[in-house]
């Protein structure tokens, strides 16, 4: 009976061990998983921080260049005031000018008739 037993024992000691073994190995495959599982995460995040980057610096890139062209866009069209504004301002001197040049001929060709 004692040597029964004593088998009996001995096979529990190796189901046990191959258990913990099976536990063991379980687990660093697991650690595996979760470590691959955690370095994916970590690449995709990167890769996502990257592209919002990029998206980032061409949304200002753009925003910039629709600024830009705004104020070329304002500026040239003071440059076109101002211009359209000296251009009356001297068609309207000019033709003051030749008005009276006019009416001084006129005068002028009255009195020669007197």
């Amino acid at each position: 009976m004692r040597r029964g037993t004593l088998e009996q024992l001995e096979k529990a000691r190796l189901r046990l061990q191959k258990v913990e073994l099976e536990a063991y190995e379980y687990r660093m495959n697991g650690y595996s998983e979760i470590e691959r599982e955690k370095a994916n995460l970590i690449n995709a995040t990167s890769m996502s921080l990257k592209q919002l980057e990029k998206s980032k610096n061409e949304t200002l890139y753009f925003e910039k260049q629709r600024a830009m062209n705004q104020v070329r866009q304002r500026v040239f069209q003071q440059a076109v005031q101002g211009a359209l504004g000296t251009l009356n301002s001297c068609l309207n001197t000019e033709l003051h000018f030749r008005t009276i040049r006019a009416n001084i001929g006129i005068l002028g060709a009255i009195e020669w008739k007197r």
